[in-house]
């Protein structure tokens, strides 16, 4: 069976729960995401969504870690907590260029996180949508979106990003709004019902369910139990993006690992 491509990681790599559990005792906090980066195969930053890093330091990222290793990127909440989404065009390009090519071929996507209290406005959201390039300085770019308000429970939202190919942030057990539906040639899902209650985040059901949902999303297929606003149906292999995010962040590490040795 064909399948695409699976990365599995977290949110971040500091903090403070994980010294001693998910990292060794003692070790330094330079030297957290080559530790980290080696447990896992992806990790979500955060950090980028506050404030601007500098072109070094995407390069010592991408120094630091593995030849198979990526990068999901949280784009600038300057470009996307704004009240006419059509006026981010300056923040979009600061941001892209920025150093984020320094990444080279471990910049996986770019997550356009939007506040809960952001409506869909069909003609403001489409006018930001074409200010997301394809591609930026030679090199390929996935965006994804996470909206977190109903009202983008739209087919017209989700035929205008598979229209360009983006995908929507499927976010689970956590309590926002879910869109399941695949728009674009991966899928890019976060999360967040780890507890304390568990070692590993989730007890082995719910790893074992995460772990067949992306399986079937590799393969092309729609998983059940998920909430899709236009009837799901089969496509092509796709590459899953995976972050347990949220919920009881000590265990995240775990139950992130426990799914990349369900998956190995």
């Amino acid at each position: 069976m064909n399948s695409g491509r699976i990365h599995i990681g977290i949110g971040g790599w500091s903090c403070a729960p994980w010294q001693g559990s998910f990292y060794p005792k003692g070790l330094p906090a330079r030297r957290e995401l080559e530790h980290a980066s080696r447990k896992l195969t992806s990790i979500e930053v955060n950090g980028t969504y506050y404030r601007a890093q500098t072109p070094e330091t995407f390069q010592k990222w991408h120094d630091e870690t593995p030849d198979d290793f990526v990068f999901a990127v949280k784009a600038p909440r300057y470009a996307t907590n704004r009240k006419v989404l059509a006026g981010a065009g300056d923040s979009i390009a600061r941001f892209l260029d920025g150093g984020l090519m320094r990444l080279g071929d471990k910049l996986g996507p770019i997550n356009w996180q939007f506040m809960a209290t952001r409506k869909f406005d069909p003609d403001d959201f489409a006018a930001f949508l074409a200010l997301l390039l394809d591609r930026h300085q030679g090199r390929p770019l996935r965006h994804a979106v996470e909206v977190r308000h109903d009202t983008f429970r739209d087919p017209a939202f989700t035929a205008m990003i598979r229209d360009r190919g983006i995908a929507a942030v499927v976010s689970a057990d956590g309590g926002y709004t879910q869109i399941a539906d695949p728009t674009a040639p991966f899928v890019y899902a976060r999360i967040m019902g780890t507890t304390d209650g568990a070692a590993t985040g989730y007890d082995d059901a719910g790893l074992d369910l995460w772990a067949a949902r992306i399986r079937e999303w590799a393969a092309g297929g729609c998983p059940d139990g998920l909430d899709h606003v236009d009837a799901p149906a089969p496509g092509q292999p796709r590459d899953v993006y995976l972050y347990v995010i949220g919920g009881h962040k000590a265990a995240n590490p775990q139950a992130a690992m426990g799914l990349i040795e369900r998956l190995a």
